[in-house]
């Protein structure tokens, strides 16, 4: 049997149609990356393309990845040709060879938004303007709108005549350019942008990547910008062969710039393109998708489909309502804690990073383990910040911030006064601020801090001697720079713990590079940093650990799990209260996207909840619940509308046979506003919401005592999280054993037994 007969029919179809513009609008779920990577085996395979003419573009380092993997798995010997990559790869890539003709050097550094903020605050500085009035996060964002546009520094003031805030984002704009590049460095939106002017300024070079890719694939293409249309645009000129696999109702990336028009007029840009729909789900069972479908129909902008699949119908969506949001936040950690599913194949989502808080703390209190993805970047932490800007200063000598970032790291005796003065020379002359270091000796006025920075320089010159020998390594020149520089010394005295846990990222930081190493034939420093600055949060996920996963609804998208929570079903949280009040009804259809995505992350098991207060900016406030539940006809939902009363003291308990959640069988259904119930349940109802005293979930949540335990004091013992330690102490708590553990990395901790699952080791 053929692997091409394994596709379902419309699957089928995508792959066998080679000619021409083609448009597969993939539903969630569906297999998009089954018939892409299947699509290049039947180009090479069945059509005898070559696999150097054949490109695949997507968003993240992580499915271009699992893509690169499926293909060599597919075609086998001459995969290693195909490009694979994400956009930023891709121009990244092809600047490389060709910027020099736009005026940069080909070592050129690349700025994340760490680097851009500390750039921005230049500029403002330079330009001598007020930060309160012209906010650094609210100029890069301006400036990155631009690009995404393609709007050059000329045509933005052009645009900006007679407005005169306009033309100071415009002069902001024209200073933030130059200094990048002064810098030989590109931002982000500047390595798409940059490829494209390229393009359109070099006929023969836009030529020979025509010629080089005749067959062009793009996945995600509901999330593509302006800028990314083009670059796609122009590649696929001269062949017309594009094809382009992407869901309007998973478009959420619109503040980045993404531009759902895009795949929406896919049809307009591309006369007599074919289109083909998939719209049978592999992921979830048919509850969920009836769920999602009844959702994202509300939308007026998108392009009609139907998500079913022949999985089993599956259990019904369920929606829980709470008092407050720590009730919310608890009852999902006890949720997860007594279902038998594993830590990792729950994932709880929610709209914005600061609802995370709670849940962090809950999972805490119950001794959970999680990983909660968009929180501080492995990147942005000081210390490899630190180590990174002395390799950016060693790779690309006009890189003035990280000259600037640590040339006094550690401390070298180098005041503010001194670099003033240097940066005065470098400014003066019209050289880079690491030039003006080589040079100063010649910087009037800076007396012994002089030697100091001419002997940084020897160090880093130094360094790069060492790179250009053969057998020298990028991790034995992070260890050296650890060591010369007396870094690891200074980290020494911040204290044991600070020093240990900035060491072992530090230490993280060169296993990426030895795996890098690995990974590359001829490995350059430049290409490592290259790698390192294209890493986003989500392709760091370890999916081997056995954690509970915490994150936005944003950065869930492209994944799935068994057990979804979706929490903050709230009008204005989500929808947000900015896209209710806006007059642009775009806001509100996003925002059901984003909805849409978070429904069909979930594969088994959706719970959707919601709080009737919550704290928003140190003020409590009051929502009702959100209208996309609202939207989802009351057959579809198990629900629970829980209500609650004050009984006696806060937080004691209660045997009140009144109270909902010792009530047995108590079903609910919430929609539109209004308790229905179904055949036989028991209506429970209160207008008013009151504090509560015990969080309700449906199901009442007990400890179950064990009569005894499978350790005593003085055994090592292993937990989830933890690891291995020593049991100090076991007391009788009543209702449950309370045991204190000295573990070897965590150090001691007190919990309750039930809810640890401490497991004896070596018995």
């Amino acid at each position: 049997m053929s692997i091409y007969d394994t596709l379902n029919s419309m699957q089928k179809e995508a792959v066998l149609h080679t000619k021409g513009p083609l448009l597969v609008l993939a539903g969630a779920g569906s297999g998009k990356t089954r018939v892409l990577t299947h699509r290049i085996a039947y180009l090479i395979e069945e059509k005898g393309i070559n696999p150097w003419n054949i490109m695949a573009i997507t968003f993240t380092n992580k499915a271009a990845g699992e893509m690169r993997e499926r293909v060599d798995r597919l075609v086998g010997f001459g995969s290693e040709s195909i490009w694979v990559s994400t956009f930023h790869s891709s121009c990244v890539r092809i600047l490389r060879r060709h910027i020099e003709s736009l005026g940069y050097s080909t070592n050129f550094t690349i700025y994340d938004s760490d680097d851009q903020k500390t750039l921005m605050r230049h500029v403002l500085k330079r330009l001598d303007l007020d930060t309160k009035v012209y906010k650094e996060r609210a100029m890069l964002g301006f400036i990155s709108t631009a690009k995404n546009e393609l709007v050059s520094v000329e045509e933005f003031e052009l645009n900006a005549s007679g407005d005169f805030r306009q033309k100071k984002v415009a002069q902001i704009y024209k200073e933030y350019q130059s200094q990048l590049k002064k810098n030989n460095a590109l931002d982000f939106d500047d390595l798409i942008m940059k490829t494209v002017v390229l393009f359109q300024n070099n006929p023969e070079i836009l030529n020979y990547y025509q010629e080089r890719f005749r067959y062009i694939m793009v996945d995600e293409y509901q999330d593509t910008n302006t800028a990314q249309f083009q670059f796609v645009n122009l590649l696929a000129g001269k062949e017309k062969n594009l094809c382009v696999v992407g869901d309007d109702d998973q478009s959420i990336y619109k503040f980045r710039g993404a531009n759902v028009e895009n795949i929406l007029n896919f049809e307009k840009a591309y006369h007599g393109a074919k289109v083909i729909k998939l719209e049978q789900n592999y992921r979830s069972s048919q509850s969920i998708l009836n769920a999602a479908n009844e959702v994202i129909r509300h939308n007026r902008g998108r392009k009609d489909k139907t998500l079913w699949t022949a999985n089993e119908e599956g259990s019904l969506v369920q929606f829980k309502q709470f008092d407050n949001a720590s009730e919310e936040a608890d009852a999902i950690v006890r949720d997860i804690l007594n279902s038998s599913s594993d830590y990792q194949d729950c994932a709880v989502l929610y709209r914005t990073n600061a609802q995370s808080r709670l849940l962090e703390e809950k999972c805490l209190q119950q001794n959970v383990p999680y990983r909660m993805v968009g929180g501080v970047n492995f990147y942005q932490r000081k210390e490899i910040k630190d180590v990174l800007a002395y390799l950016k200063t060693i790779a690309n000598g006009m890189d003035d911030l990280s000259a600037l970032r640590v040339i006094n790291v550690p401390k070298r005796g180098i005041g503010a006064t001194s670099l003033g003065r240097v940066q005065a020379f470098a400014s003066e002359h019209g050289m880079g601020i690491y030039d003006a270091f080589c040079r100063a000796q010649a910087v009037p006025g800076l007396g012994k801090a002089a030697l100091k920075i001419v002997a940084f320089t020897e160090m880093i010159h130094d360094f790069r001697n060492r790179l250009s020998e053969e057998a020298y390594t990028i991790h034995e020149l992070i260890e050296d720079i650890l060591d010369e520089t007396g870094y690891q010394k200074d980290l020494e005295t911040e204290g044991e713990i600070e020093y240990q846990t900035r060491l072992e990222n530090i230490e993280e930081l060169m296993n990426k590079a030895v795996s890098f190493e690995g990974d590359h034939e001829n490995p350059s420093l430049t290409e490592f940093l290259e790698e390192v600055a294209l890493v986003a949060d989500i392709d760091r996920m370890d999916e081997s650990e056995n954690r509970v996963t915490l994150m936005t609804l944003h950065s869930a998208k492209g994944l799935e799990f068994p057990r979804v929570y979706l929490t903050g079903m709230e009008d204005g949280l989500f929808p947000s209260m900015m896209a209710i009040s806006s007059d642009d009804k775009d806001g509100v259809e996003e925002e059901r996207r984003l909805c849409y995505v978070g429904i069909t992350r979930a594969q088994k098991f959706l719970l959707l909840t919601a709080a009737r207060q919550r704290m928003i900016n140190g003020e409590t406030r009051y929502s009702k619940v959100s209208r996309f539940v609202e939207e989802i006809p009351g057959h579809l939902l198990d629900s629970v509308k829980l209500e609650s009363r004050l009984a006696g003291k806060r937080g004691s308990e209660s045997n009140d046979d009144s109270l909902p959640w010792n009530k047995t069988g108590t079903t609910a259904g919430y929609h539109g506003g209004v308790s229905s119930f179904g055949p036989g349940s028991h209506a429970y109802a209160s207008k008013t919401a009151m504090p509560t005293q015990k969080p309700g979930f449906g199901k009442a949540f007990t400890v179950e005592k064990p009569d005894s335990l499978d350790f005593e004091k003085g055994d090592r013992v292993n937990h989830v999280k933890f690891g291995e330690g020593q049991v100090l102490e076991i007391k009788d708590g009543g209702r449950d054993f309370e045991v204190t553990v000295n573990f070897d990395k965590a150090g001691v901790k007190k919990m309750f037994a039930s809810f640890a699952k401490l497991k004896p080791v070596g018995k």
